[in-house]
């Protein structure tokens, strides 16, 4: 319990406010790092996965190579892009691996959002006279965000939580602290490192299922609420049977 104590009196002392690497620099930059490898993850993954939503087609391919990304270390792929580009791109091969790490989520996100769609729907906008583009963009899109955001949402903690390894090569990041502290052998400034990345991910978590809500429609609300209220009618009803 001290050990906590310790530890959030190491995040809010006034040392962090200084030095050469203050707290609030180092989260800045580790943000820094997850919004740019989301963004470039989901401007690669978003297309591809809507495509393959929407058509049908590439479905096993993409999940095999979902699963077979999700399977690669980060870390050990930030070392061997090192090798294979130098240290002077090292951000460039930080960059890469995390996009790699946040890729699978925002495409499953993306392709299950459109599967996820009735196909009445689909079959009843074709009949009144929308074509594929209009379907495309009026149904399918608007339909399918909640399950986007949701991977988004994924792939965000994920890349959040594993960008504390840019400091193993020297990049800096929350990850700073905790690298430095294993080495000084500092278990306060460790778990209080540890904490604030915790808090980060809490908090883009707690966004991310804010911005999830937003986009879903109010009449998907609605039928999900409804559906709920129908289970929990059901339970009730065989409880008492019971």
């Amino acid at each position: 319990m001290n050990l906590f104590i310790d530890a959030f009196g190491w995040i809010f002392s006034p040392d962090r406010a200084t030095g050469s690497t203050p707290l609030l620099a180092a989260i800045g930059v580790h943000l820094w790092f997850t919004a740019v490898s989301v963004l470039i993850a989901a401007v690669i993954a978003i297309p591809l996965g809507w495509w393959i939503g929407h058509t049908g087609r590439g479905r096993n391919i993409a999940v095999f190579i979902s699963g077979a990304a999700r399977a690669i270390p980060a870390l050990g792929l930030v070392t061997l892009l090192l090798l294979l580009v130098g240290v002077t791109l090292k951000t460039e091969a930080a960059i890469v691996a995390f996009v790699v790490l946040a890729i699978p989520s925002i495409l499953a996100g993306a392709y299950a959002g459109f599967e996820a769609i009735d196909r009445s729907t689909i079959q009843a906008a074709r009949a009144v006279g929308m074509t594929p583009w209009q379907i495309l963009w009026r149904v399918e899109v608007p339909l399918g965000l909640p399950l986007l955001i949701s991977g988004v949402r994924a792939a965000v903690l994920q890349v959040v939580a594993t960008v504390a390894i840019a400091a193993y090569v020297g990049l800096g990041g929350v990850g700073f602290f905790i690298i430095q502290g294993i080495q000084l052998r500092q278990f306060t400034q460790i778990l209080g490192a540890s904490l604030v990345i915790v808090a980060l991910a809490l908090a883009l978590d707690a966004l991310f299922a804010l911005l999830q809500r937003l986009v879903t429609p109010a009449g998907v609300r609605a039928e999900r609420t409804r559906s709920k209220a129908e289970r929990a009618e059901t339970t009730a009803k065989r409880t008492v049977a019971a």
